[in-house]
């Protein structure tokens, strides 16, 4: 049976405690923080396949630090699947870091603490599953932490599509063919986990760390005073070969900066709760100093003013825009 809570209906001054009250069964003890002060908005949507709970979680930006509910040697330990559905998230435990982006997966042990946060809004999938079924298909007791699986293709793209059509599935499959759809997931799941990894390449390191860096500036789009020199610190590497990273992007840093923060803006601007923001708040907002030049950079972007943009938004249907706002300009 299928179980759903959306802020959509809630006054704004009431969607945090109600989405609050709605988490609070699922995330068990849990500390919430909401980093943006904007209006915020999110649903909570719950399935059950033969026996097992396949949450999906929408919502603006927030963060969390979750503990555990029962012991770490307990028979009731259990594991969360998390598969990234859309946006860019990071999940820590113990030490370990996962930078998860749309059609990656990660596993985290429930038995301790972790915490995750995120930059923008994004959607995840969690399916929880005893750690004991997990360690039996994996055919070990020591489970790999956070261990980071690419659905960009291989067993990874395998293994997202199949959790996004267990999901979707979940109310029409009988328990029989529910049980067999999650063996053959949890057996894909294994076999990811359990690939040995070749050994790390020049490009392969870069591969890895230039997700780090841009979840950085993400998560530090705010602050006008962002720059290669701050970027660089905080990764533990040389301005130039932060340089090199981009640069085989592309781009410059600058550059990667300036669309981020102006595909933010894009954003808020088609967001119907931020109707009543000025432009420039929002522009300010998102790190730019100066109305003007914010201007001039969206136009030579998208191809319009932020003005006319917001009007073109305004003028379509709520669900046109939520859906795709980049189509009304156009852009690939």
């Amino acid at each position: 049976m299928s179980q759903s809570f959306s802020t959509d209906l809630v006054p704004v001054s009431d969607r945090l405690e109600a989405w609050l009250c709605n988490a609070k069964p699922t995330c068990g003890d849990c500390r919430f923080h909401f980093p943006r002060c904007l209006p915020f908005h999110g649903s909570i949507e719950r399935r059950s396949l033969a026996g097992f709970d396949l949450t999906r979680f929408a919502s603006t930006p927030v963060s969390f630090a979750k503990f555990p509910v029962v012991a770490g040697d307990s028979e009731e330990r259990g594991c969360i699947v998390i598969t990234q559905l859309e946006g860019m998230r990071q999940y820590c435990q113990s030490g370990a870091m996962a930078l998860l982006t749309a059609g990656d997966t990660t596993l985290i042990d429930s038995g301790r603490p972790w915490t995750s946060d995120c930059a923008g809004d994004c959607i995840r999938l969690y399916l929880r599953v005893p750690r004991w079924l997990v360690q039996e298909r994996v055919r070990t007791s020591s489970l790999p932490m956070l261990p980071r699986i690419s659905g960009k293709s291989g067993p990874g793209a395998t293994l997202f599509r199949l959790a996004t059509s267990l999901y979707e599935q979940a109310e029409e499959m009988n328990p029989e063919d529910g049980l067999i759809a999650v063996e053959a997931y949890l057996d894909i799941l294994a076999g990811c986990i359990a690939r040995p990894e070749s050994a790390a390449t020049k490009m392969v390191r870069c591969a890895q760390l230039r997700p780090r860096v841009e979840y950085f500036i993400e998560m530090h789009l705010q602050d006008p005073a962002l720059c290669p020199a701050a970027i660089a610190a905080a990764a533990s590497i040389s301005v130039r070969h932060l340089h090199r990273l981009f640069g085989a992007k592309g781009c410059t840093v600058a550059e990667w900066i300036r669309e981020r923060r102006l595909e933010r803006c894009r954003t808020d601007l088609s967001d119907p709760y931020l109707r009543e923001r000025k432009i420039t708040d929002i522009a300010f907002g998102w790190g730019f100093s100066d109305s003007a030049h914010f201007s001039h950079c969206f136009k030579q972007e998208f191809g319009v003013s932020p003005r006319e943009f917001r009007s073109s938004v305004s003028a379509c249907k709520p669900h046109q825009v939520l859906q795709s706002p980049r189509t009304l300009l156009g852009a690939n």
